[in-house]
């Protein structure tokens, strides 16, 4: 796979988001890491179908729900803002099917690639490999 020069690339399960941004260019990619913002969760799982009670004890899933659609907030602010013009997704499973409820078309104009698989914690060139293998 070809990652344009500047390209970020989020990493995102269910609680944790790492940035990282091609700092080589399509032929030799660097992955830098960038900082992670702060989101805002506040009420971002209002929507979703998840209930909680002692019957349904499913509270992780709603805080899970509520990350992803803050972290899609946050990217499509970015895009918006024309500081994202190249994009990869890389998310676990569920956190990815939860993401793509939220995307605008701005966000989906940007997207590059996504990838369904867990990486949060994999070093720069373990992200790059998993990249060229898809």
């Amino acid at each position: 796979m070809q990652l344009p020069h500047g390209t970020i690339v989020a990493v995102i399960d269910g609680e944790h988001l790492e940035l990282y941004r091609n700092s080589g260019d399509e032929a030799h990619p660097a992955l830098d890491v960038m900082p992670a913002p702060k989101l805002d969760l506040h009420n971002k799982a209002a929507g979703t179908h998840h209930h909680t009670s002692s019957a349904n004890p499913n509270g992780h899933l709603v805080a899970e729900d509520a990350h992803a659609a803050g972290v899609v907030d946050w990217l499509q602010t970015q895009v918006l803002a024309h500081k994202i013009d190249h994009l990869v997704v890389i998310a676990a499973p569920r956190t990815l099917g939860e993401m793509r409820l939220h995307y605008s078309k701005q966000l989906q104009g940007v997207l590059t690639q996504e990838i369904a698989k867990d990486l949060i914690g994999r070093s720069g060139s373990e992200i790059l490999g998993s990249l060229k293998t898809q």
